[in-house]
């Protein structure tokens, strides 16, 4: 008994939605089989005493035949990705039930997502959720990958979002979310369904990794010196960031870290949970192995370089409200991994809030990701992040001023309340980022905190027991 418990699976949920959250997963599975040395048809390649399956129940479930199967539902509207995925080379790995799709699209319409196209089908999608968790010793929660630009990421991976956060309120909840991008836009209405979606993520996400196609663009022309960077190439960026978070659930490690922990350490107030992420080393595909520089500390430099950030945000011009960085190969020491994080907050103290001492975390991963000796990945909460959310903002309210494109929502039962909502949600938590952004340790102090909260209950209590 005792030896099962130790072994406790902590399963998680992947759902991917729309199209680019479908084409974002489904690399993420490739990379992962790879690193778990299962094949295509889901059967185990390689050597049972590696370790590569003491874990893999996080992402896969075992058959009776020995097969492993993702646990993973596949969402679109409309059915041209599904048949994509089928036909791909990991087709064969999913079930068939898990594939969920529409026969319409969302036509980049959050709306169509989230009220009428989109609730057609998401009992469907709830139904196989509810069978993979009844399956699973013990859920530690779900992902979703989704985009807030199109129709049927934003709108209904943010209703798949919603349900699932009533039926399983206590499990973690985490998306790796696409924000549109300033200069790589192909969507008109993309920031109205981002503020929409926006709205909801603020709410019922707990731990969102926020990826940006324009950062990612970047990163492929300067770091890794591609000429003409296709979205597989944007993908494989993703996919690596998404396999460094979850390396420490699915690997043993020095110090191993998991979802839940992961939000305990990087979210210091419940809003606030908007993650920036990196990941190196970065090299161009030219550069040969004999002159990959590949010590701690300069993966260190790397991960802190604000030029390898997969959202198009300055982390200078805000503060760390607290970051973790995940490191990944067979020889790391945790003595060299202290001193790195020491030397950062000494070197850069001023790009963290005073008011939150030692607020790095670090963790090590015994197994390096593929084709690599050592690599780290890089989280950070900082209140940089609200860059994106201004930019986004601002979009959204000279299009909403003049009630620009709104009619198509308002034709699909929405309502303009919404929208208004919506952006004085996104605004104050904008504000909120500053706020804490701004605030020394003096600002913040105990008795502050108590007598805000006495000052507002003495304004709640109405004065009419005085008469």
């Amino acid at each position: 008994q005792n030896h099962h418990t130790h072994n406790l699976m902590r399963e998680i949920i992947h759902v991917q939605v729309g199209q680019c959250g479908n084409q974002i997963g489904s690399r993420f599975w490739e990379e992962i089989t790879q690193e778990h040395h299962i094949g295509a048809d889901g059967q185990f390649i390689g050597d049972a005493s590696s370790g590569a399956l003491t874990r893999s129940d996080v992402y896969f479930t075992e058959t009776g035949a020995g097969r492993y199967v993702p646990r993973s539902v596949l969402v679109d509207l409309e059915p041209g990705t599904m048949d994509s995925i089928r036909s791909s080379k990991i087709g064969g790995l999913f079930k068939p039930d898990s594939f969920v799709h529409g026969q319409d699209s969302a036509g980049n319409n959050f709306a169509k997502g989230h009220y009428t196209e989109g609730s057609e089908i998401v009992e469907t999608v709830l139904e196989q959720i509810r069978r993979d968790a009844e399956q699973a010793d013990c859920l530690q929660g779900f992902q979703i990958v989704h985009s807030l630009g199109g129709g049927t990421g934003s709108g209904l991976g943010t209703l798949i979002l919603s349900k699932i956060c009533e039926e399983y309120p206590d499990r973690m909840m985490t998306t790796f979310s696409v924000f549109p991008s300033a200069n790589v836009s192909d969507v008109i209405t993309e920031p109205y369904n981002a503020i929409l979606s926006l709205h909801q993520l603020i709410e019922n996400s707990q731990q969102t990794f926020c990826i940006d196609n324009e950062a990612l663009y970047n990163i492929c022309k300067n770091s890794l010196k591609l000429k003409s960077p296709q979205y597989s190439d944007l993908n494989g960026l993703v996919a690596k960031i998404m396999s460094g978070v979850t390396c420490g659930l699915r690997f043993p490690g020095q110090l191993n870290s998991d979802l839940r922990k992961m939000a305990v350490n990087l979210v210091p107030f419940s809003r606030l949970h908007f993650f920036l992420t990196g990941h190196s080393p970065l090299y161009a595909t030219d550069v040969t192995n004999s002159f990959k520089q590949t010590t701690i500390a300069q993966i260190t430099k790397q991960m802190f370089d604000p030029r390898n950030m997969m959202v198009a945000c300055d982390p200078n011009k805000g503060k760390y409200l607290a970051a973790s960085c995940i490191f990944r190969g067979a020889n790391i020491s945790s003595e060299g991994v202290d001193q790195q994080m020491n030397q950062i907050q000494t070197r850069e103290s001023d790009q963290f809030v005073p008011w939150i001492p030692n607020n790095i975390k670090s963790s090590i991963c015994n197994v390096a990701p593929r084709g690599e000796d050592v690599s780290g990945t890089f989280i950070a909460n900082s209140t940089a992040i609200q860059e994106v959310f201004k930019r986004i903002g601002n979009q959204f309210s000279s299009m909403y001023k003049r009630k620009a494109f709104i009619h198509g929502y308002l034709n699909e039962g929405m309502e303009e309340l919404e929208f208004s909502e919506a952006e004085s949600n996104v605004n104050d938590l904008i504000s909120e980022y500053q706020q804490y952004g701004e605030a020394t340790a003096e600002d913040l102090t105990y008795e502050d905190c108590e007598e805000e909260e006495l000052e507002q209950s003495f304004e709640a209590e109405p004065e009419a027991d005085l008469i």
